[in-house]
């Protein structure tokens, strides 16, 4: 059984939940979060040994990332390939891959 959650969003419960569970969706910074809260959430990912999954949004700060900003195909690709690329570059520096991608909000649905 894998248990997962969204973590790295500021909700400031992520050092309480990551013992808990054998996956995170790391959130990438746009639709909340930001550098510092990801790699605090990595630092606990790789103590507890959970496995990492990228967990990119809309840059939607204001909505939480639920409004789905109507992208073109090559601005999606773009907004996409930047916050995975950022969450991968800040993952291996701790020696941590990233194993999965789980879009989320209006990205996701």
């Amino acid at each position: 059984i894998d248990l997962n959650a969204d973590l790295g969003e500021g909700a400031g419960h992520d050092a309480e939940l990551m013992p808990l569970v054998t996956s995170a969706n790391v959130c990438c910074g746009l639709h909340a979060g930001g550098p510092g809260e990801i790699a605090r959430t990595l630092a606990l990912a790789h103590k507890h040994g959970v496995v990492i999954g990228a967990h990119p949004g809309y840059a939607d700060r204001e909505q939480f990332g639920r409004r789905d900003l109507d992208l073109g195909n090559q601005e999606l690709v773009a907004l996409c390939v930047y916050q995975l690329g950022a969450l991968d570059a800040m993952a291996e520096v701790l020696g941590l891959g990233v194993h999965y991608v789980k879009p989320h909000g209006a990205l996701y649905n």
